[in-house]
């Protein structure tokens, strides 16, 4: 069985409990085995044990974000034993770039990312998505490996035999390590507090994608399309797109915490097709979506052609929003 060892900041443990979901895919067909350093027994010497398993591994996995990057331990320990053995051809390491920063030029930055071009899992649709394609990637590699003949368990056993074990642990030596699941995680509790900044910070990044967009599409269309894009306050904003003048698209976003008249709770970001208003119609809204280790945004597909029952990433709820704000320009033509 090929292993896979995680190498990341802690910062990063719900993109790594994602991630290990999808992977369980592969070591129920007994392809794969992960490890990571949530998986140390209490008493033991936590720097040792992750040296061992990272010497031991087949597949190293390099989370990567600025909190990876800002990690002496991930960078200056990690990250340089996992590059020393994958030019040795003892392992292969591959970047899985959670979230975007300057990883390019550092010096894994020649290596194939897990994903297309390196693109961050945080710029998917969908977690779901982003981590099916790394899964896919990461079993071809295994099954490569494995047909390479796997050389972790021949190393392993060859270091019992070499001891004196005859291929037998020492069950009550200190070294001992009792074989257990990697899928050990538990849904994690959001406090409304928690839900609240989410949408909050997933509503600011709708406006400043709209925002963005809008802008981008003047400059391509210079002399024909023409925007309007008004940040109300910190809890809405209206966008306009006209062409030739006249008008084509307009909508508005806002965050609302009083659907179908409830009080309390997390809000949820409606769409209106007609702008802001008296607030009183809209044709969809986007609802928080517990994973179970992270936050997502749900839409109910009230009116969209596109339907999707996905947990969306800030990135995919902009351009859900925005394909249903654009379409009656791509219309027009």
């Amino acid at each position: 069985m090929i292993k896979i060892f995680f190498s990341y900041s802690h910062a990063d443990d719900k993109y790594r409990d994602e991630l290990q979901k999808h992977l369980m895919s592969l070591q129920h067909q007994g392809i794969v085995e992960s490890w990571h350093d949530r998986r140390i027994l209490a008493g033991q010497e936590w720097a040792n044990q992750i040296d061992n398993e990272l010497r031991q591994a087949d597949i190293i996995l390099l989370l990567v974000s600025s909190d990876f990057i800002a990690s002496d331990y991930c960078m200056g320990i990690e990250m340089k034993l996992a590059l020393d053995r994958h030019e040795l051809n003892e392992a292969v390491v591959i970047p899985v770039i959670l979230r975007s920063c300057l990883w390019q030029s550092l010096p894994f930055g020649k290596l194939q990312a897990a994903t297309r071009e390196g693109k961050p899992v945080e710029r998917y649709p969908s977690l779901d998505d982003a981590f099916l394609e790394i899964t896919q990637n990461i079993d071809t590699v295994a099954k490569r490996l494995a047909s390479q003949g796997n050389r972790s368990t021949l190393d392993h056993t060859n270091s019992n035999i070499s001891s004196g074990n005859n291929g037998i642990s020492d069950l009550t030596g200190q070294n001992n390590i009792l074989p257990r699941s990697s899928n050990l995680a538990i849904p994690k509790v959001f406090t409304d507090h928690d839900k609240d900044l989410y949408v909050v910070e997933a509503f600011d990044y709708l406006a400043s994608f709209f925002e963005g967009s809008l802008k981008e599409l003047n400059e391509r269309n210079l002399n024909v399309v023409s925007s309007l894009f008004q940040r109300i306050d910190a809890r809405s904003f209206e966008a306009t797109i006209y062409k030739n003048g006249n008008q084509i698209s307009k909508c508005g976003i806002w965050l609302d915490n009083n659907l179908y008249g409830s009080r309390g709770g997390a809000s949820s970001i409606i769409y209106s097709s007609s702008g802001l208003g008296q607030r009183n119609t809209y044709n969809e809204t986007l609802s928080i979506k517990n994973n179970g280790n992270i936050l997502g945004l749900e839409p109910m597909n009230m009116s969209f052609s596109s339907q999707t029952k996905k947990s969306l990433t800030n990135q995919g709820a902009a351009e859900y929003y925005w394909a249903m704000f654009f379409e009656p320009m791509q219309r027009s033509y």
